[in-house]
């Protein structure tokens, strides 16, 4: 009876538990949107078609490793899965080839690695744990030897269920290998190994790009920029902070929801809603960045070419040529320098660093950094701002300084006595304690505002100050809503991607402005106030204080922000409103509006994130000519 009950192929067993565990974990750990029952099957479906084509492979394998076989690639799919729900428990996205050569980050990740593994993850070991015991204790009860025949069908029938998948997915979501953007999409429709062998192509595809670029791609790229992407007039405010210092400061993971807003009856950033008495204020300013984040919005700012989709571009082509800010504001006369209390290395700073321009950086090693002074990812800010300003006053001037500060990130740990505002209460660790941690680096800002004041630098400099990325992702939409009093839908969603930016000149009165802007948006603008002419330079922002600018703002996922619209996740919707508007249609699904609403900057929108991509994968800027020696190259010289 034992035997009849139990003499079933293993890799049978093997796929049916690896199956409903990838299954259980996409469905209620991953926040993956469903919207019809065509997805939830596709998404039940297409974890048992992977492990079923990978399983069947062992039937080839002597019965020995055979076992062996299923053992270890039981494992390697389980660890292949839970790195990617820590990851995603960070970033609410899937680890990408690129992401992984970024593994260098992991030493400095600290608490923040420790606060995303949870107890009940042993249990996703579980169904190795019983293939393991039953390939080791109970080989006579398991169908273990095959026919040529039988293992002929095994992989035959593996092919066609993994077709059935693919064949699905294409009806459900026409092009889907397209929307390279799009993880979700694809994780959903083929699953997360098919996922990663595709990732793997895409790596292959993109590193051949640069071996195959000739820079005959620059010229449409450049009429793109010219007649599309660029401000053809001057700002009113052209040239008023000539000559004078810029001190940016890169505020980590802080959102505009905090500003002009309350917990527990506390303003949370009293300092910041101040300032917008006297700055220029973004009030819809938009931040882009992707897998890189913080090193993505120094990206951003510094060449306004978009991140990458994949990886973070200070790793993945830290070597190419560009034309940065700094590099164009050392030909002004400036002395450019970073200060950040971290690791040089940390994101490949300390190559990318060189390579745009910088003068100096001022890393770890230039602070003093105790048990006393530091937290979670090390220094905090109202020391790093203190022991900055022997640096900073010791410069010559003009200076284009870039401040990076720390506290305010994953997982906003700090300690009692460093928090003026209570924590919020609610299902969500994260989203409580970001709060008071938010508060910190607001008191620190207004800390170094006076520093500045009392050491000369302030009227002579301007100062802007910038959210690099979100804080909180949509793995906390539910604490999010609860705090904010409403659904988070994907128009909601967008909302909550705009981050804090001042722009603060002394003298000037400033003021509050609605129109729609992004990081993008900062390396033009900060020119233009420092009347640097840039006529040559290939930039997909323009000056905010221009009047003749782009329509959109797009993301770095293909979403997108308008003047009318926001497209989010395949739907539009009203700008104002934020009603829905129409839902990008699928294969099963006719649209009512062939055109579609947001299709025509949809349409823009993935040109001009081709375009960037066209030109940091092809090196292109090696190919062209920005009328200074310093950019100048050509092939021969790589």
């Amino acid at each position: 009876m034992s035997k009849r009950l139990f003499n079933i192929p293993l890799y049978i067993i093997a796929t049916v538990l690896f199956g409903l565990k990838t299954y259980v974990v996409y469905r209620f750990i991953f926040n993956i949107s469903l919207d019809n029952m065509m997805q939830e099957f596709i998404l039940f479906i297409n974890p048992f078609a992977s492990a079923f084509l990978i399983f069947a492979i062992s039937v080839w394998f002597k019965e020995r490793r055979q076992m062996k076989f299923l053992r270890y690639m039981a494992f390697l799919g389980t660890i292949i899965i839970y790195f990617n729900l820590i990851f995603y428990r960070n970033f609410t996205d899937f680890i990408t080839i690129p992401v992984l050569f970024q593994g260098s980050n992991a030493a400095d990740l600290g608490s923040s690695i420790f606060s995303l593994v949870h107890l009940p993850d042993l249990l996703l070991f579980a169904d190795v744990a019983i293939i393991w015991y039953l390939s080791k204790k109970r080989p006579a009860v398991i169908s273990a030897s095959y026919r040529k025949r039988g293992k002929t069908l095994a992989l035959s029938v593996s092919l066609l269920f993994l077709l059935f998948n693919y064949t699905l997915a294409e009806i459900e979501r026409p092009q889907l290998l397209q929307r390279t953007f799009d993880r979700e999409y694809l994780v959903k429709n083929i699953g997360l190994f098919n996922y990663h062998i595709y990732d793997a192509a895409l790596q292959s595809k993109t590193k051949a790009q640069r071996v195959f670029a000739d820079g005959n791609e620059m010229p449409e790229i450049t009429e793109y920029v010219k007649e599309k992407a660029t401000s053809k007039e001057k700002s009113d405010l052209f040239g008023v902070a000539e000559d004078k210092n810029v001190i940016f400061v890169s505020l980590e993971s802080v959102q505009s929801f905090v500003i002009n807003n309350e917990v527990n009856g506390e303003e949370i950033t009293p300092f910041l809603n101040d300032l917008i008495d006297e700055s220029y204020y973004f009030e819809n300013f938009y931040h882009q960045t992707e897998q890189g984040k913080t090193s993505d919005s120094e990206f951003l700012v510094e060449n306004s070419l978009y991140p990458l989709s994949r990886g973070a571009v200070f790793f993945t082509h830290g070597q190419n040529e560009y034309n940065a800010t700094p590099e164009i504001l050392n030909e002004e006369g400036y002395f450019t320098s970073v200060f950040h209390a971290n690791n040089k290395s940390f994101w490949n700073r300390d190559v990318m660093y060189n390579n745009i321009g910088y003068d100096k950086f001022f890393d770890l090693d230039s602070y003093e950094v105790t048990e006393d002074n530091s937290i979670g990812w090390g220094l905090k800010d109202k020391p790093f701002f203190e022991q900055s300003m022997k640096y900073l006053e010791s410069q010559q001037q003009p200076f284009y300084s870039k401040f990076i500060t720390l506290t305010n990130h994953y997982p906003f740990d700090l300690s009692e006595e460093d928090a003026s505002i209570d924590q919020y209460d609610s299902n969500s660790k994260t989203l409580n304690q970001y709060f008071p941690t938010v508060r910190y680096t607001d008191e620190a800002v207004e800390q170094f505002f006076k520093e500045l004041k009392e050491s000369g630098l302030y009227e002579d400099s301007i100062i802007v100050l910038m959210g690099d990325h979100y804080g909180i992702s949509e793995f906390h939409n539910k604490a999010m809503g609860q705090y904010l009093g409403k659904e988070i839908t994907p128009y909601e969603h967008i909302q909550l991607q705009r981050v804090p930016f001042f722009i603060h000149i002394p003298g000037e009165e400033g003021g509050v402005i609605s129109d729609i802007a992004g990081q993008i948006d900062v390396k033009p603008t900060i020119l233009s106030l420092l009347g640097v002419e840039s006529e040559k330079d290939i930039t997909f922002g323009t000056d905010l204080f221009a009047e003749d600018r782009k329509n959109f703002i797009a993301l770095r996922n293909g979403d997108f922000i308008s003047d009318k619209y926001v497209y989010s996740k395949g739907q539009c919707y009203d700008r104002q409103s934020g009603e829905l508007l129409e839902k990008e249609p699928t294969g099963l699904e006719q649209p009512e509006d062939t055109e579609g609403l947001c299709q025509p900057v949809k349409e823009k929108v993935e040109k001009e994130l081709s375009y960037s991509d066209q030109i940091i994968y092809g090196d292109l800027f090696r190919f062209y000519d920005f009328g200074n020696s310093e950019s100048e190259s050509s092939e021969s010289e790589q």
